[in-house]
């Protein structure tokens, strides 16, 4: 079935008729997002390399976009449980042959690049419960539910060990959300939350590292170890705060170029446009965030078809998700979880990832009015 999806494909002339089907608001916006992303990391980073490289993950990231849009929306969803499972067993060879970094093992080495298969996750296994929970007309069965759960729960458990608890927890998010959409009942959800209530302090002290229960600490008292473990949070805290209403100006904003502030083209990239360009450059990129994030949710709500909906709905709200946990992480709200700004951030699986399940949802939202594909999905 899959192979005569693709037989669909039909060269550059079904690229055009993909592209007339783009939403090109959101594509203005995206676009408009990678330009702040290069000129903070000129600021953050002063190496040429650093710039070249992100525009060249920025590159493949729209090669990717491009290439799911030349897909009908039939083969998205009957590829679905073979990319879960591709992404399980990646998952799985992690702690097997996967690549050590910052005292953590999150990678595989293919060679030409490194790819982080939590990332891929993120949208999998969305995919994955939409695909599950609307492969029939009638509404999901409890039975079914819990299947998805176990399906979302599997995936989590194996990023937790590697150890990467920010990712893992974005991926419970991202599956829990798609169960929203897809009509988990309220009753569910009270178990669900009162199970986890009980299940915390398991948690606390069998589930998570010492490390990572000091970064939790440090968020209530960071000026307790101001030079070990809280000097993150202090850092960016002083960074945001004096970039007060216009901020210090484009590459003269003290803590990032003077090092004080660790991380600054990756995690804590957002430190740094807020205090170059204060609450004004910190309000005008939320803007372009809830744009994307409202118009997406506002044309995913208006289809038809019960797994684009939940699929591509899903897609906009995790990307608000990843937005709010970063922005949250530097402002000293949420703990330090080592998680990149969307589409900001130094890094190349993140941004990848994000621009393919963008190119689902578009797909899926551009060909939400053609019947035919409807019927097929």
């Amino acid at each position: 079935m899959i192979r005569d999806d693709l037989r669909q494909i039909r060269g550059w002339r079904a690229f055009f008729a993909w592209l007339g089907r783009i939403d090109w608001p959101i594509v203005g916006l995206i676009v408009g997002l990678m330009g702040v992303s290069l000129l903070l990391l000129h600021s953050a980073s002063s190496q040429t390399h650093t710039l070249i490289r992100q525009s060249l993950r920025f590159a493949a990231a729209w090669a990717v976009f491009f290439m799911i849009l030349m897909f009908p929306p039939s083969a998205i969803r009957r590829v679905t449980p073979w990319l879960y499972l591709v992404t399980v067993s990646l998952l799985a060879l992690v702690p097997v042959v996967g690549v050590s970094a910052g005292g953590a093992q999150r990678w595989l080495n293919f060679g030409i690049a490194r790819v982080q298969p939590s990332e891929i996750a993120k949208l999998s296994v969305p995919m994955m419960v939409a695909w599950l929970l609307t492969w029939r007309l009638r509404p999901p069965s409890l039975t079914m539910f819990v299947t998805a759960i176990l399906l979302v729960a599997l995936p989590v458990v194996l990023i937790a060990v590697e150890p990467d608890l920010g990712t893992a927890i974005l991926v419970a998010a991202s599956g829990g959300i798609a169960l929203f959409f897809a009509g988990l009942p309220l009753s569910v959800i009270g178990v669900c939350g009162i199970l986890l209530a009980f299940a915390t302090p398991l948690f606390w002290f069998f589930g998570i590292r010492a490390y990572q229960r000091e970064r939790i600490m440090m968020l209530f008292q960071p000026e307790a170890d101001p030079f070990g473990a809280g000097y993150h949070i202090i850092q960016s805290k002083i960074a945001i705060g004096s970039g007060g209403l216009m901020g210090k100006g484009y590459l003269h904003g003290t803590q990032s170029q003077l090092a004080f502030l660790p991380e600054a083209s990756t995690d804590f990239i957002f430190a740094v446009l807020a205090e170059e360009h204060g609450l004004v450059g910190v309000a005008a990129l939320l803007g372009v965030y809830l744009l994307i994030v409202l118009r997406g949710l506002y044309l995913a709500t208006r289809l038809e078809n019960r797994f684009a909906r939940v699929l591509s709905a899903s897609v906009f709200l995790n990307f608000f998700l990843n937005i709010f946990v970063n922005i949250g992480m530097v402002s000293g709200f949420l703990p330090v979880v080592g998680l990149p700004l969307a589409l900001i951030s130094y890094g190349g699986s993140s941004v990848i990832s994000l621009m393919a399940g963008f190119a689902v949802a578009i797909n899926l939202i551009g060909n939400g009015k053609s019947r035919v594909e409807q019927e097929h999905l």
